[in-house]
């Protein structure tokens, strides 16, 4: 039996074992050299080995990894005052992962009622095409039935709006047994559909009128990966009550956070929630170590002006080869192209290029570079995605 035999078989994996990288380069087992434009489906936020975070994290494993929060961890006060400085909220709870920052997020904003005396408020509207987790609680708020078939009646209090249906929404959010509302700013798994900056600020006026808390799951779209620290900021008066926040914030060690204002995490004393690993020593050594150079001036300026690069020359490829793409999706270096053919034969056709990309609902593939990509490797990457698609169009003639 192969050592792969003894893992769980809950992947489809590409036949890449990957060894080593460094930069936006990826090097497997037999020393082939990857273009990775997925980064880990958008962790790899600094891409692979990058020096700081390299040293930091070697330093503190030197020092101290894991204590536990039964005692105070400076680096974690540290992050935690470095996101709210930045951010909308005024408190932090820090996990070691998406899911897990979702959970608290749900938790708070059910425990912010319950303290009000409204114990009945527990709802959560969510969006179809929504992806928040692999928890029983994320799956029940995803509400996709591929990820809810076998595992047992589906967590209730989660209610499914269609993408886009402002009457639907305007009515559920009527309900007095509404406890938030949780979006995803930009759809990652989803398909990168962007919901309109308008939209964002239409939620927080209508959570305003009806006492509910509004949840952004920034999972992915979060840490400058849209061009703003955060992708909410894109809009106008759209603050959260609650955001999530994982994936970039540990650029690729496990770091997830719930960041909530003041009121919203008011109920959540201690007992209520807790965690082991969350927060502890090393994670925050790379949590701080990310935020030095994200937090950087310019750094930003740089996602956007890559990201411009990037798209334009995207653009050119769906207007040259419509037989295999359709369109561009997403926002900054939250990239996404839909496919016309299968995205899974698009994908396939990268790796004979010797890059990586990362596949999304809605027949749409993913472009994921590090944030800290250059112009020179947008070109690598613009290159081999042509020659992929020609590839794919003389195939299709």
């Amino acid at each position: 039996m192969s050592a792969a035999a003894s893992l769980f078989e809950t992947y489809n994996r590409a036949p890449i074992a990957a060894a080593r990288g460094e930069g936006v380069w990826l090097y497997d087992s037999d020393g082939e050299q990857y273009l990775d434009f997925g980064s880990g489906i958008a962790v790899n936020v600094l891409g692979h080995a990058h020096p700081h975070l390299v040293g930091a994290v070697q330093q503190q494993a030197g020092q101290l990894w894991h204590t536990s929060n039964l005692y105070h961890v400076p680096g974690q006060e540290r992050a935690a005052e470095r996101l709210t400085q930045a951010t909308f909220a005024d408190k932090v709870f820090f996990c070691n992962s998406g899911a897990e920052a979702l959970e608290c997020a749900i938790k708070t904003a059910r425990r912010y009622h319950f303290d009000r005396g409204q114990a009945d408020r527990f709802k959560i509207l969510t969006f179809e095409g929504a992806f928040h987790g692999r928890t029983l609680a994320t799956i029940a708020a995803g509400g996709q039935p591929k990820y809810l078939e076998g595992f047992g009646p589906k967590v209730e209090g989660f209610d499914q709006l269609a993408f886009g249906d402002h009457d639907a929404l305007q009515a559920a959010a009527a309900d007095p047994s509404v406890a938030a509302i949780l979006v995803e700013p930009v759809q990652g798994e989803g398909g990168l559909r962007a919901l309109p900056a308008p939209c964002l600020t239409g939620l927080r006026a209508l959570c305003d009128e009806h006492g509910i808390l509004l949840i952004y799951d920034e999972v992915q779209c979060g840490m400058g990966r849209t061009g703003k620290l955060f992708a909410h900021e894109h809009a106008q008066d759209a603050a959260p009550d609650l955001m999530a926040v994982a994936k970039a914030l540990g650029g690729g060690f496990p770091v997830g956070a719930c960041l909530a204002t003041q009121e919203a995490a008011s109920a959540m004393t201690p007992g209520v929630h807790g965690t082991t690993y969350g927060g502890n020593p090393l994670a925050m050594a790379a949590c701080n170590a990310v935020m030095d150079v994200v937090l950087k001036e310019g750094f930003l300026q740089h996602v956007n002006d890559m990201a411009l690069r990037l798209k334009q020359g995207l653009a050119s490829l769906v207007d040259r080869f419509p037989s295999v793409f359709e369109e561009i999706r997403g926002k900054g270096l939250l990239t996404g192209i839909k496919c016309r053919l299968p995205n899974t034969d698009v994908l396939a056709a990268l790796y004979g290029e010797k890059m990586l990309t990362v596949p999304a609902g809605d027949n749409v593939l993913r472009i994921l570079p590090p944030l800290n990509v250059t112009d020179e490797e947008i070109k690598v990457a613009l290159d081999r995605l042509e020659r992929a698609a020609l590839k794919l169009s003389n195939k299709d003639l």
